[in-house]
């Protein structure tokens, strides 16, 4: 029997595709893109078939034999495998570390009982392609326009859709897809969302429209077995309509035709572990691949789209009102808390606001960006804080649980009855987190119905949704939320939104902190007034009322807004007009990490690429590592990735037993 050489991409850290040999039978070769069985060291792993030869310089006594193949599961497309080898490519990661994280656990294992039993779960399933949409409503003129227009586009179209919020972006979206799922059989749609919380309400609306397709959702809270089902049903071409998170990005889509990405803007897209990747610029590769559409939607977009639509590169699409008749953008007002001193967190103009909304039955939404009780505890005899001692940060006091908490290492302590230096037992809470506006509400309206939405109270599977339910049903006066609540979410009875403490991010060192301030609040501001028939109002709370960003904020104006930021940014030579790439070491001891960087620095030299000093991250320590960063851009991206092709095979040849090193492309967060 003769035998060919399997080449196979494993999950390593280091080079990911090795030599495995195979019986060729007529007939029964094995596929590029097909699943392998193999065994590597002293463990059997599942690789993916990336080359099918005849020769190895292997030496064959070294060269072992693969296990199996499963040949059960249609091979991944080769227009997924290059997707998968560009993401590895331009993120300088070996092709097994993009290629198996992607799949579905179940197919990573080597037992296939799960792939089995889902595959025979799929073909006892009549599949549904009936594209017929059902309740299509009538779209104002611009809507139309917009859906008019991405319905109808041929070939790789990127294209922002730049609307306000509440201009009906969503119906945009889904009436465009109704137009490709007309036209173009067997079509595939994908819908990224930047959050998971943000899927079920999508989804409904997606069921309803199109009853007689199939859907399928991708995130991270789905059990493996519905990740493996649904992961199938879009690789196998059964599901027309794809919704998911990021990790979507990089499902198999044999019959890809549009690509939609809601909230563009979101740094959520970008992954901060593992590979790096950015969901977004992924999809944008990934259509220009496929020559198909992609939409780009958001209210306040990032100003590398907004850039890329000013100068041409994208086309955009503009709705400029509010879809529901008689809804208007909220009034937007400053309250000066230097002139109107808060109590419990609250000046006196929000108060009498909050009362007003109770007396007409109408809701309100308490914005903080903040969870927990307090930021911090602290001694008034001796000065002491709650530091945490495995991190540079503060443990946050969260009351109900009667625990102190590190959001960074999740180390929990119990409060302490006295000060650990003093003795002290009168410690204090500094600073306001949503359980502790919760706390302050309940005391000064007893008669409302208040409802708090963070990480913290929807952590069980489920929750989060049970809870955005009952404020729909409007069995909640006053919501108190995080970010979870700034985006996505159309809640009719809401016309006052109160935004708490935002100031911290105007002197942040990060300079997209401006960026994602503006957006954060122009995004929750927009939950405001959405149904139409009254007035609505947003209150922002602020120490630097003159801020020039907050005056923006006031007119909506995220025109002249995000100009004025691209022109800072040019005239510092920030992304969008320069390329930058992040070094990140790890060690027990600063020093070493330094040091790590510092022989990083020196030991490569290019020409166009500017290699900046190693310095301590803002977080220096995260669970007893220190951390420290080293930045690298350039003007000229081919340039940058030149220079990084080299130099990561100059830092693997380094001696790196103290230290643990990440390389990111394209960092959001420096």
């Amino acid at each position: 029997m003769s035998h060919c050489i399997l080449q196979i991409a494993l999950d390593t850290p280091l080079d990911s595709c090795f030599d495995y040999r195979w019986p060729c039978e007529p007939g029964h070769e094995p596929a590029v893109g097909q699943l392998a069985l193999v065994s590597f060291g002293r463990r059997e792993v599942v690789g993916l078939i990336v080359a099918v030869k005849q020769e190895t310089d292997v030496p064959p006594d070294k060269l072992k034999d693969a296990l199996a193949v499963r040949s059960q599961l249609a091979p991944l497309p080769e227009r997924w495998l290059a997707l998968a080898r560009f993401a590895a490519d331009y993120y300088q990661r070996p092709l097994g570390e993009v290629a198996l994280p992607a799949l579905p656990k179940n197919l990573r294992v080597p037992k296939t009982v799960a792939l089995d039993r889902a595959l025979k779960k799929l073909s006892n399933q009549e599949a549904r392609h009936d594209p017929t949409p059902a309740g299509m409503p009538v779209l104002n003129t611009a809507q139309q326009q917009a859906a008019d227009a991405i319905g109808s586009a041929q070939g790789f179209t990127p294209t922002l859709l730049y609307g306000v919020t509440g201009s009906g972006k969503t119906e945009v979206y889904l009436q465009a897809c109704a137009q490709v799922l007309a036209r173009e059989i067997d079509a595939q749609i994908l819908i990224l969302v930047p959050e998971i919380n943000l899927t079920p309400q999508l989804e409904a609306n997606i069921r309803a429209r199109f009853p007689g397709l199939e859907l399928a959702t991708l995130h991270s809270s789905l059990s493996e077995g519905e990740r493996l089902l649904n992961w199938l049903s879009a690789h196998q071409g059964r599901a027309r309509i794809i919704l998911g998170t990021r990790l979507a990005i990089l499902a198999s889509l044999p019959n890809l035709k549009l690509i939609v990405i809601d909230e563009e803007h979101d740094p959520s897209y970008k992954q901060q572990e593992g590979l790096r990747y950015s969901a977004r610029d992924l999809a944008v590769w990934r259509a220009h691949q496929l020559a198909i559409p992609i939409v780009l939607g958001s209210a306040t977009p990032s100003l590398e789209t907004w850039h890329h639509a000013r100068t041409k590169r994208y086309r955009m699409l503009e709705l400029r009102e509010r879809a529901v008749k008689d809804a208007v953008l909220p009034r937007v007002r400053l309250l000066d808390m230097e002139r109107d001193r808060p109590r419990d967190g609250l000046t006196s103009q929000l108060l009498a606001a909050l009362r007003q909304r109770l007396e007409r039955g109408e809701q309100s939404l308490l914005f903080l960006n903040r969870r927990g009780y307090a930021p911090v505890i602290c001694c008034d005899a001796c000065g002491w804080i709650s530091n945490c001692t495995r991190c540079t940060s503060f443990m946050v006091l969260h009351k109900p649980e009667h625990r102190l908490r590190c959001h960074h290492c999740s180390l929990e302590l119990r409060i302490p009855r006295s000060c650990p230096t003093c003795g002290n037992v009168d410690l204090q809470p500094l600073g306001r987190g949503t359980q502790r506006v919760e706390e302050g509400l309940q005391q000064m309206f007893p008669e409302a119905r208040i409802l708090r939405i963070d990480a913290d109270s929807t952590r069980r599977k489920g929750s989060a949704q049970a809870a955005f339910d009952t404020v729909h049903r409007g069995e909640v006066d006053i919501l108190v939320g995080t970010q979870m609540v700034a985006k996505g979410h159309d809640f009719k009875r809401l016309t006052l939104v109160g935004i708490l403490n935002p100031d911290t991010a105007l002197f942040s060192q990060d300079y997209r902190a401006s960026e994602r301030l503006f957006a954060q609040l122009m995004q929750v501001a927009g939950r405001a007034g959405r149904a139409g028939g009254g007035e609505s109002e947003v209150l922002v709370q602020t120490r630097y009322a003159s801020h020039p960003l907050y005056a923006a904020v006031t007119r909506h104006d995220y025109d002249r807004f995000a100009c004025g930021l691209l022109e800072e940014r040019r005239q510092a030579a920030l992304p969008p007009f320069m390329y930058q790439a992040l070094l990140r070491a790890e060690a027990r001891e600063l020093a070493d990490a330094i040091a790590f960087l510092t022989a990083a620095r020196d030991c490569l030299a290019a020409d166009a690429i500017v290699i900046n000093d190693p310095i301590p991250m803002t977080m220096t320590r995260v669970h007893n590592v220190e951390r420290a960063q080293l930045l690298v851009e350039s003007a000229s991206r081919p340039a940058l990735q030149a220079f990084l092709k080299a130099w990561v095979v100059e830092l693997r040849e380094m001696k790196t037993s103290r230290v643990r090193w990440s390389l990111e492309v394209d960092p959001v967060d420096i």
